[in-house]
């Protein structure tokens, strides 16, 4: 091992205690609580036999929850005449390409010739009253309160975003993404292309739907951010007992360091999966691939990496390979010292078989700038904890996102002790989507914390292609969305039995697929999962698929609505990019629509025009 190397990796005590795992999980004691329902007409309540007798021996029978989707008197019961009305007017917009793929200029337009006032009276009365809470924390509590009151609870969601041009979004980009060291001597360094900023790709929000987008100006901005996000943690504790409140990673700091700490633990990744493979472990899910320890250690030395000592050295001082074997969680607790950031980011050279820094440098603003990032989002996870909040870490681009995972996974190590806190996200277009989910659930297992995840299919799928195919790495998305769905419910799945046989993980099903809400319904019905564990819980986004959220909330089952808010003109990016993805939610389905002339249809009949919702 290099002398000057002999620091880069700190191994911290009391890491892992066992590495004999992945398939001996904890039964639960005791039988299965009985299924509460709540009374409400969406709620069909199903007498059949259990599947395994073991479950609980004292029962012959339990409950089984079947919910009607096509019950539009509940689905809608929430909402009056003129907001039907408005969704039904929103949605036919939606359908009509022109209007779609011009609405930022419409909008531009439309201020011109309006004025400000107007032009925000018309915004309300449609697309922002729709999809959009209110301009801030006070002004969007009655609606929280509404939806609550039916059951739907809220992930607050600061939608503001900057409108810049394409040209000053790319020179925002390459300014943060690419260090000083790459400045003086480009192509010195052996970055990967991947992982480097690309001026054609600089301006994130191309190819992009639902998913807001920040771009680094500098820290202060960022301190801006933070405190953005600490003030929607405070208004979500304030709103409600269970709120949920949404953050960015690229909000909180400088993306240059997201970049190279992705880089790094994918190199660290592959040379475990380069190892696995000389042991002839190639192929198998990442949790399968158990390393024999000596071979290991000899491996390691035939590459040249240190002496047998020093390799000794680095398994024992964690007593890692306790059981003969190392898998890939020993593996990636290696990665682990946290005084000098930059530290972090060694990976191994497999021809020189050393431990080189991934750049040759990092100037000092460079370092307190990755500190910074950590720092703050330390201080929101204190926060949401003190609020009673739990937080929902966004998924990003792939090149971003290893980083912002372990990020993330580090954050519920520490504050996911006693109840979930901090919720992860897993996008299940993503190849490596199952491989994720099942070794994070792992660890979360062997280190005894709550695993939070929110499962979704993924906001930048035209993105991620087009990248990988200009500049040349492997598509990392699903060949089709057969493909995408399969991998979610394998995810959901997976998520499923871990809370079936432990009670500690927890999971979000972000999702407006009927079909996967069914799904997970029928898999929490085979498993006895009631509803008032609060152990699965559903989301959407306001203003969409209502059919869905509010029989779910009305039968108890936790769901969620993602509720954005934020001046008028500043959320104008957003509520362009939802035009955007309601095209392709509208034309694929009339359901939405049919069944809220339906509703419209029935109230009339009953003489119901002037409907209020009582609550």
């Amino acid at each position: 091992w290099p002398p000057q190397h002999s620091a880069r990796i700190c191994l911290s005590q009391g890491r892992f205690r066992s590495t004999v795992t992945s398939k001996q999980r904890k039964e639960v004691e005791g039988g299965k609580k009985e299924q509460q329902l709540v009374e409400c007409t969406v709620v069909k309540a199903v007498q059949v036999d259990l599947i395994s007798q073991t479950k609980n021996n004292t029962d012959a029978q339990t409950r089984k929850i079947a919910i009607d989707f096509d019950n539009t008197h509940e689905a809608y019961k929430s909402k009056d005449n003129i907001e039907l009305l408005r969704s039904l007017l929103v949605f036919k917009l939606c359908t009509f390409d022109f209007l779609v793929d011009k609405n930022k200029e419409l909008m531009d337009l439309s201020k011109k010739v309006f004025g400000k006032w107007l032009f925000e009276r018309l915004m309300k009365m449609t697309f922002y009253g729709q999809f959009v809470a209110g301009e801030d924390h006070n002004s969007i509590k009655p609606l929280i309160h509404k939806n609550q009151a039916f059951g739907v609870g809220s992930v607050l969601d600061y939608s503001v975003e900057e409108d810049l041009t394409q040209e000053e979004a790319e020179k925002k980009e390459m300014d943060s993404c690419v260090s000083e060291a790459e400045k003086e001597s480009p192509g010195v360094d052996r970055r990967e292309k991947k992982y480097k900023a690309h001026r054609q790709f600089g301006d994130r929000r191309g190819g992009v739907v639902s998913a807001r987008t920040y771009f680094y100006a500098d820290e202060a901005k960022c301190d801006a951010q933070m405190e953005t996000f600490l003030n929607c943690i405070k208004a979500s504790g304030g709103a409600s007992v269970d709120g949920f409140s949404a953050v960015k990673m690229t909000a909180l700091g400088r993306p240059q360091f997201l970049l190279q700490f992705s880089e790094v633990l994918v190199k660290w990744r592959r040379f475990f999966n380069l190892l696995a493979a000389q042991q002839g472990k190639s192929g198998m899910d990442a949790l399968e691939q158990k390393l024999e320890l000596e071979q290991l250690k000899e491996s390691l030395a035939k590459l040249g990496v240190g002496n047998k000592d020093d390799i000794e050295n680095w398994f024992t001082g964690e007593k890692l390979g306790s059981s003969g074997t190392i898998d890939l969680l020993d593996w990636n607790s290696l990665i682990n010292d946290r005084t000098k950031i930059s530290n972090l980011l060694v990976i191994p050279n497999v021809e020189t078989g050393q431990l080189e820094p991934l750049l040759r440098k990092f100037t000092v603003e460079e370092e307190k700038q990755m500190k910074r990032m950590l720092q703050r989002v330390d201080v929101l996870a204190k926060h949401a904890v003190d609020n009673g909040v739990r937080l929902m870490v966004d998924a990003e681009q792939t090149y971003f996102q290893p980083a912002i995972s372990r990020l993330t996974l580090e954050m519920q190590r520490i504050f996911n002790r006693e109840k979930p806190i901090i919720f992860n996200t897993y996008q299940c277009y993503l190849k490596e989507a199952y491989d994720n989910v099942s070794v994070d659930v792992e660890l979360s297992r062997r280190e005894g914390w709550y695993f939070g995840a929110k499962l979704v299919r993924g906001a930048y799928m035209y993105q991620e292609r087009s990248r990988a195919k200009e500049i040349g790495y492997e598509d990392p998305i699903n060949p089709d969305y057969e493909a995408t769905n399969r991998m979610y419910h394998k995810c959901l799945e997976f998520v499923l039995e871990e809370i079936d046989h432990n009670r500690k993980a927890n999971v979000m099903v972000a999702s407006h697929n009927e079909d996967t809400v069914k799904f997970t319904l029928e898999k929490m019905n085979e498993m006895g999962l009631s509803p008032t564990e609060k152990k699965v819980y559903f989301g959407q986004l306001l203003g969409m698929c209502d059919q869905i959220s509010f029989p779910l909330g009305q039968a108890g089952f936790p769901v969620y609505k993602y509720v954005p808010y934020g001046p008028v003109n500043e959320v104008i990016p957003y509520l362009s990019r939802r035009a955007l993805e309601n095209r392709g939610f509208m034309k694929g389905s009339q359901r939405e629509r049919s069944l809220l002339w339906k509703e419209l249809k029935r109230r009339l009949l009953n003489g119901q025009i002037l409907y209020k919702p009582v609550y």
